[in-house]
């Protein structure tokens, strides 16, 4: 094998070791950022959706009192407005199911709101449940209660699947690390290697070479100079001792 061919096989491992842990780099990443975006497109917005229903509902629960006190044209603009919102936004709720348990919760929550809809959808004003306080709290409250409880267990439900979605996204992040540190090391260590082999086929010789041809000139050591290379190096070291060999004769005549 020739020098150059050694020299470039060197440069191209090398290259091709680089180029492996850049792409496999590169689609650890591309694939981890799919997965935060889904991340934020999926359990985001349910929680969003989640938040957005709770305060429809406290909206409805400010409705009523505004109903207790008498005040039947706001209590009854608000109570739609905020139940419009919440329709919507579980609507929207369903649309995102996308992890276990999360449509049964989904289930309980529109059961629960319906019972407290139907509470507030009775009349209030003008009748004995005007300023009855004892009857919010008995019922109605108790209802708003329930249905935040609820609420609150589906948005429990993403926050745990978000979190650990995290920790996972976490550990491809970290398997993505993974390729590189292996890249620089692998490298080095070939860089190691690779010199050794460059002082064994190319330094070392020249070195031994150069060494000789001193002595021959210095001494008229006759010049004897190993080089196993089989390459270029072998051949140059060949042709110095043929011109050694010519040159002594020379100087014997």
């Amino acid at each position: 094998m020739g020098l150059r061919i050694k020299i470039l096989s060197g440069f191209i491992i090398l290259a091709l070791m680089l180029a492996i842990a850049g792409i496999w780099t590169i689609l650890e990443l591309k694939s981890t950022g799919f997965s935060i975006q889904a991340l934020l497109d999926e359990n985001y917005q349910s929680i969003f959706a989640g938040e957005d229903m709770i305060e429809a509902v406290e909206r409805e629960d400010s409705a009523i009192l505004l109903l207790l006190l008498g005040n039947w044209q706001k209590g009854r603009q608000q109570l739609l407005t905020a139940d419009s919102l919440f329709l919507d936004k579980l609507n929207f709720a369903y649309s995102n199911v996308t992890i276990p348990g999360e449509k049964t919760s989904l289930d309980t929550v529109k059961q629960r709101y319906l019972h407290y809809k139907e509470l507030w959808q009775r009349p209030i004003v003008d009748t004995p449940k005007q300023g009855n306080i004892e009857w919010y709290f008995r019922h109605t409250h108790l209802a708003f209660q329930n249905v935040k409880d609820a609420l609150n267990d589906f948005n429990n439900i993403n926050n745990t699947t978000m979190y650990n979605t995290a920790s996972m996204l976490k550990q491809r992040s970290d398997r993505a690390i993974m390729p590189g540190l292996i890249a620089i090391v692998a490298a080095l260590l070939f860089t190691l290697i690779f010199n050794y082999f460059v002082n064994f086929f190319f330094v070392n010789p020249i070195i031994r070479i150069t060494d000789r041809i001193e002595q021959f000139i210095l001494k008229g050591t006759p010049y004897i100079a190993e080089v196993p290379t089989h390459d270029e190096v072998e051949k140059l070291s060949e042709s110095i001792a043929h011109l050694c060999n010519f040159a002594e004769k020379e100087r014997e005549k």
